[in-house]
């Protein structure tokens, strides 16, 4: 889970980070209001988890608070690469003298951590890192052995930080290594580390990525969730721990295991060419072994789509036996026959695999209406993109 600015300072002072928070405004009154509490000179900032806000005009100076509600009203309702502006940050503002960068991060392709940091910040680090990889340097971090002072000090020295700053920016690598390992973070990244004219070191930006499977042991990751980016059904099958991803086209997907369910999008998109483009409305997977319930969550959101005209059911039975997946099946069309919610859109079902007659017989057997049994892949793709397609 990604954090906005706002979220990351607020775990960086969490932690001792020194860094600079003003108020967070969804109004331009608020903005105005904050300005005027802030005094001086502000910084309107978009809050979108996205980079380059400053070069897409989501990030103005303001002298006065007029000024201040004036541009937050132009960020506000902005788009930024995809992203809505829903709220801006109203920051003290900084005098400048320099900027730097400095991130800790998951390497995955090493299976450990890496420290990076540079003295000439301010910019895109990708940028850098491909124009002049010199100016950035990587420091592996044992995950054991952490950040002390003395590997602080070892990663300024690599990065040739001045003797002016090397202190107060080692000081902050250990504060943020802590800050990265006590929320169990996959990234935390400062852009710009700034000394300001006063002589001091500052974090005026922060980014920060949040490793989901760690929600478990830190509960104060649930008020990080940005809802009203997050789409309405993802959250709801978020809340039943099912693995749904939302998509734009019209056929619902529910498969177990990844690889299955990739597959499953391709071969129905594909065979939705020859019905006018139809496309997957979704991934769920029910893994590798889910309940009767968990299939029945999964349909319930699922129909729950208006997108969705048509539902395809892919399942390879092993640790998910295929008469499981029947009986969710069945459930599910129980459950919402309990809440006075009819099934009206079509399911194609193909089940192969472990117990794959039995959880046929009880498809069979139980008769719902609109299901429909397919023996291959292919066939239930191409039926399931033809029964969207006509529904069109």
């Amino acid at each position: 889970m990604d954090l906005f600015e706002y979220q990351a300072k607020q775990l960086f002072q969490k932690y001792g980070v020194p860094t600079g928070l003003g108020e967070v405004a969804t109004t331009p009154d608020e903005a105005r209001a904050a300005a005027e509490r802030i005094g001086g000179v502000t910084v309107v900032k978009a809050q979108v988890k996205v980079g380059g806000r400053g070069k897409a005009g989501g990030v103005k100076v303001a002298k006065t608070p007029d000024e201040a509600a004036e541009l937050a009203g132009q960020i506000l309702g902005m788009d930024i690469k995809g992203h809505t502006v829903h709220r801006v940050l109203v920051d003290p503002g900084a005098q400048i003298e320099e900027e730097y960068y400095v991130s800790f991060l998951l390497d995955r392709a090493n299976r450990t951590f890496l420290a990076m940091a540079s003295y000439e910040g301010g910019m895109e680090i990708e940028q850098l890192a491909v124009e002049r990889p010199d100016a950035l340097a990587r420091v592996p971090v044992d995950a054991i052995a952490g950040v002390d002072a003395a590997k602080a000090a070892e990663i300024v020295a690599a990065a040739k930080f001045p003797e002016a700053v090397a202190g107060q920016v080692a000081d902050v690598l250990v504060k943020l290594w802590q800050a990265f390992i006590g929320t169990d973070a996959t990234l935390v990244e400062v852009n710009p580390l700034a000394k300001l004219a006063d002589g001091s070191v500052k974090a005026l930006d922060g980014k920060v990525t949040l490793d989901d499977n760690a929600n478990f042991r830190q509960p104060d990751n649930a008020s990080f969730v940005d809802v009203e980016s997050t789409d309405p059904l993802e959250q709801r099958a978020k809340e039943k721990h099912l693995n749904y991803v939302k998509l734009d086209g019209s056929v619902g997907i529910i498969g177990n295991g990844a690889g299955l369910v990739m597959s499953t999008l391709d071969v129905v998109a594909y065979a939705g060419e020859r019905y006018g483009g139809v496309e997957p409305a979704n991934f769920l997977d029910i893994g590798g072994g889910a309940s009767a319930e968990v299939m029945a969550n999964g349909l319930e959101i699922i129909l729950s789509d208006p997108a969705v005209r048509s539902v395809f059911v892919n399942v390879f039975g092993g640790i998910t036996a295929c008469d499981a997946v029947a009986n969710g099946i069945v459930s599910a069309f129980e459950l919402l026959g309990s809440r006075g919610e009819a099934v009206d859109k079509p399911l194609v079902v193909r089940l192969d695999g472990n117990n794959a007659e039995l959880g046929r017989q009880i498809l069979t057997d139980a008769a719902l209406p609109g299901v429909q049994q397919v023996d291959t892949m292919d066939d239930a793709a191409d039926k399931a993109a033809e029964l969207a397609g006509a529904a069109a």
